[in-house]
């Protein structure tokens, strides 16, 4: 696999990386969310419709990792346990705040996907076309989740700038590791 990594440039093998375990840990949250909200809040029909965009978004970049031979992060156990935990915790805090928790982190994935966007340029279109469909997606989910009340959860500001200050770090960290 090394070797198939290597035939692409270390920017995109790293894009492809980072961008599975974004959809990953994404999967991961929405299950811990569902988890505590079940099917009981309105909002939840809405969380059920955006964890199966992101299992789909996840399913692709399954196959890229496959068929481009990229190795997959080492820290994959980290981000299940996590993403599931920030899911879980946000909406037992309220219906509200698992939406800000959606809204934050969708708009760090959205300047994410842009930035590698501009990084691919024409050099991978069918890279650049994947993320730019899943872009739109989790752009879209943000706006649900500020349609659904993420604005109003507790601490909003605090909440929305801590999360997002963590999705940075994990994609630095993904980026390497």
């Amino acid at each position: 696999m090394a070797d198939r990594e290597a035939s692409l440039s270390e920017d995109t093998a790293a894009m492809i990386r980072v961008d599975h375990a974004g959809e990953y840990g994404a999967t991961r949250i929405y299950a811990g969310q569902l988890a505590v909200l079940g099917n009981r809040h309105p909002a939840a029909r809405e969380i059920a419709r955006m964890a199966a965009q992101e299992a789909r978004h996840r399913a692709r970049f399954d196959a890229l990792i496959a068929e481009r031979g990229v190795r997959p992060t080492l820290l994959a156990p980290l981000w299940d346990r996590a993403g599931f935990a920030l899911g879980a915790v946000t909406a037992l805090i309220s219906p509200e705040a698992a939406m800000a928790c959606t809204a934050a982190v969708e708009t760090e994935i959205d300047r994410h996907y842009e930035e590698q966007l501009q990084a691919l340029g024409t050099r991978d279109s069918e890279l650049a076309e994947t993320i730019a469909d899943f872009q739109a997606e989790e752009v879209e989910h943000r706006e649900t989740a500020l349609a659904h009340g993420a604005e109003r959860a507790p601490g909003y500001p605090l909440m929305s700038t801590a999360i997002r200050l963590g999705c940075r770090l994990a994609i630095a960290a993904t980026r390497r590791l």
